[in-house]
Formats: structure tokens, C-alpha cells, sequence
């Protein structure tokens, strides 16, 4: 088990999904925790009064991570109430699904704005607090193989992960000398409730059977990924990417009679 106890965490986009298990997670760890929501109050709302039962303080923050002001007014309300910050995870995302050429352009401009300028508002704002500390600390990014595998009908998602991995990378050997560290997760496919937006129970059922692990992951599995790259012991681990997808990027056609691609 991890031990983060005296740590302060802030996590967006953790009404739902992947980063709410993850901030039940560090609190589970021992961390207090800053929430981050733009719309999902009510869910929020709930998410803290867990984290109050697991002991530690939860922080309550509205804001649109598209918005480098909001963020960092985030930031700086995180370290007021709690002292300090010693985690930041960058999880709030958007995406639309359409041909590029289809697209409307808002909702492109939108999924760039939030996955990727609102990835490096967090990065920069958290990176800055942490200087100024002048003991470290660690950043994680959740990122996707979207970085790296052309799905169509994403143009913007897939060119907004693609910039912030490369931004961690960069991150990570810019402030070594600070003694902080940034990582990046590659989470597979997972059952969250954004995945509503694009398919039906039905649907999402069926298409799970067909992955290499038969199933879709499960946000708590990421959540635990974040924790081990976030717990003190994790020390050496600094500039990686974590895949934790159940086998989606492996050649897993490959054992189901398709021909191998030359």
C-alpha cells in the first residue's frame, strides 16, 4: 500500500470517470484532496463527502481547466487551504467524435482548449507552486494511445494527446533540477460515463468482448496507476509513460487469423 499521508493532491475533471476514482484513491492514500469540476456540482458535492470519510480534507473547485485564469486561481486556492501542493493530476478532458472535415469547428477548438491547453495550464501553474516550495513533488497526465494511434473520427483528440505527451516528456527534463516529476498514463478503453456520449449499453457490451482483455477497464485500475507513480517510493520513475489498457495496443488481431501486415 502506498503511504501519502501529509500530501495534498488536486485532480480535474474529478466529478466522474477516471478522476474521481483517483482522487478516492490518494485519499485512500492518505492524501487531502482538491476537487475540480466545471459542471457536475452535485456529483462533486458527493465525491468530497467520501474523501471526508476516508479521513481527509476535500476542497470544493469550480473552474474550467480551458481557462489558464481559473486554473490558476486553482492552484492558488488549493495551497491556501491546504498549505501546499505536493500532487497534481491532469485528467479533464473533452472530445467530439466526427471526420475532420465534418467538424465544427467549436467543438474542435473545444477539445483542443480543455485536453490540451488545459493539460498545460495545470502543468505549468502546479510546476510553478512546487519551485516555490523548492521540495518537489509529482505530476501525472492522463493522456491516451490516441497519442499514438490514428483513430479516425478524432482528429482533435487524438492531435491534443499527442502535444501533451511530448509536453510531459519536456516537462519532466526541465524540472529534474527541481526534483519534480511528471508522468503520463495511457489508459485503454474505460467504462466511464463519457463513453455514453458515443455508443449504448448494447454497443459498448459488444465491443468489449472484442478487445485482447475481453472487457473494458475499469477507472479504479487507472486510479491505482496514479498512485504508484505519485507514492515517494515511485522516486526514480520520472519522463514514462504508463499503459495500463488491457493488451488495446498490442498486435492482438494478430492471434485472431489476420494476416499480419508486412
Amino acid at each position: 500500500m502506498s503511504n501519502l499521508s501529509g500530501k495534498t493532491a488536486l485532480v480535474t475533471g474529478a466529478s466522474r470517470g477516471i478522476g474521481r476514482a483517483t482522487a478516492l484513491a490518494l485519499a485512500e492514500a492518505g492524501c487531502d484532496v482538491a476537487v475540480n469540476y466545471r459542471s457536475a456540482a452535485a456529483e462533486a458535492e458527493d465525491l468530497a463527502e467520501q474523501v471526508g470519510r476516508l479521513g481527509r480534507r476535500a476542497l470544493l473547485l469550480q473552474a474550467d481547466v480551458a481557462n489558464q485564469a481559473e486554473v490558476e486561481r486553482m492552484v492558488a486556492e488549493t495551497t491556501d487551504r491546504f498549505g501546499r501542493l505536493d500532487i497534481a493530476v491532469s485528467n479533464a478532458a473533452y472530445s467530439d467524435r466526427e471526420p475532420f472535415y465534418e467538424a465544427d469547428m467549436a467543438g474542435f477548438r473545444r477539445t483542443v482548449d480543455v485536453t490540451m491547453w488545459g493539460a498545460f495550464y495545470l502543468l505549468r501553474a502546479a510546476a510553478r507552486r512546487m519551485i516555490e516550495q523548492g521540495d518537489g513533488g509529482s505530476v501525472v497526465v492522463i493522456s491516451s494511445p490516441h497519442a499514438f494511434v490514428a483513430v479516425p473520427r478524432s482528429m482533435a483528440y487524438n492531435m491534443s494527446k499527442a502535444a501533451i505527451d511530448h509536453m510531459a516528456r519536456t516537462a519532466a527534463i526541465e524540472l529534474v533540477e527541481h526534483r519534480i516529476r511528471v508522468n503520463l498514463i495511457h489508459p485503454g478503453w474505460i467504462d466511464t460515463p463519457g463513453e455514453r456520449k458515443f455508443a449504448s449499453e448494447e454497443q459498448l457490451a459488444g465491443a468489449a468482448e472484442k478487445l485482447p482483455w475481453k472487457r473494458m477497464g475499469r477507472p479504479d485500475e487507472i486510479a491505482r496507476g496514479v498512485v504508484f507513480l505519485c507514492d515517494p517510493a515511485s522516486d526514480y520513475i520520472t519522463g514514462s509513460s504508463l499503459a495500463i489498457d488491457g493488451g488495446i495496443t498490442l498486435p492482438w488481431w494478430a492471434n485472431r487469423g489476420s494476416a499480419v501486415p508486412e
